[in-house]
């Protein structure tokens, strides 16, 4: 794996919150390296156009956590348990459309010729990027903000205080994910992933609405979607804020373990606030989480209609193995 393709999948390891939409009981979603993957309740769907023009898709069933696990369909807890499996299901996904798209029909043809195998992308080699991305979100969004903070304190004395401390530290953690994500989508690979991710939201859309999902129709509903992950993180960033003002540590290092360990419990209060909003679209919540939608306008871009295409195609397999496994489909 060269210099520049590792950095290229830790930034889509790195965007994997942002890009996926996990609910047990609904039809969602996430954008992969030249395709979509797309999700049932019992099975899931990737599909990925190779260099060559060929869709290629990978499809297996899939177990609910709260099926597998009791714990799991309590509130706060099936958050934490659907986000784990979203990012596991994420994860593989990325790792199958990564192996595709770099599976050029060239190298391959240039390897025959010289009497070579065709090389495949090796199982470990994608270990380094995971371990990279996570030690980056460790990093990025929560030992450089709290250090920020810190060396700002001894600029600002007024920020000194434990409420604008966290206040401040908030603001800085949504700049670093702002400018994160601006910077990323400048970038033509992970632009086009975005244009996919555009699809995706497009075609849950058109599925939702009760309408024959085709390209045609599923090209006049929004790119914004209320479940996407991107809206989730932001609900996290900002709820995170009140919960570090009820931590009672002054030493940087309590602050920072501190952090590290409420990510779950953080994730699955914002999984019920997103889960509550994005059922009643009226209500004050709701307003709460506009914001996340506003950031879409960044991380989601029109997609063109083979791309639209391929969301379909990924859907289609899903709902095909869902079928076959007999699961209910319940629409928020």
């Amino acid at each position: 794996m060269s210099p520049s393709t590792f950095f290229r999948f830790c930034a889509h390891i790195q965007l994997l919150p942002v890009l996926e939409s996990g609910e047990e009981t609904l039809i969602g979603g996430q954008a992969v390296v030249e395709g979509v993957m797309m999700r049932a309740p019992h099975s899931y769907c990737v599909a990925v156009r190779k260099p060559s023009g060929e869709i290629v898709t990978e499809e297996m069933p899939l177990a609910r956590m709260s099926e597998k696990y009791k714990i799991f369909r309590y509130p706060v807890f099936r958050g934490v348990g659907t986000l784990c499996q979203a990012l596991h299901l994420g994860y593989k996904a990325t790792r199958f459309s990564a192996a595709m798209a770099m599976d050029d029909p060239k190298l391959a043809a240039q390897a025959k010729a010289k009497g070579e195998a065709a090389k495949e992308v090796p199982a470990w080699a994608f270990a380094g990027p995971l371990a990279f991305s996570l030690a980056f979100f460790i990093f990025a969004y929560k030992y450089l903000p709290l250090l920020l903070v810190t060396r700002l304190e001894k600029v600002y004395p007024v920020l000194s205080g434990h409420v604008y401390e966290t206040l401040t530290d908030g603001v800085i953690r949504l700049v670093i994910l702002l400018s994160l994500l601006y910077g990323l989508s400048r970038f033509k690979d992970i632009r086009r992933m975005f244009e996919y991710h555009g699809a995706e939201h497009k075609v849950v859309f058109n599925y939702e609405s009760g309408e024959p999902v085709t390209v045609e129709n599923a090209q006049r509903y929004s790119t914004f979607h209320p479940r996407c992950g991107t809206s989730f993180l932001f609900v996290v960033f900002v709820l995170a804020i009140p919960f570090y003002m009820l931590l009672p540590f002054t030493g940087f290092a309590a602050k920072l373990l501190a952090r590290v360990v409420l990510i779950p419990l953080i994730a699955g209060v914002s999984y019920e606030l997103i889960r509550f909003a994005a059922k009643r679209r009226g209500s004050f919540l709701a307003a709460l989480t506009a914001p996340g939608l506003w950031m879409q306008r960044i991380t989601t871009q029109p997609p063109a209609d083979a791309q639209t295409a391929i969301a379909i195609r990924a859907l289609e397999g899903a709902m095909q193995l869902e079928a076959k496994q007999g699961g209910e489909l319940v629409i928020a």
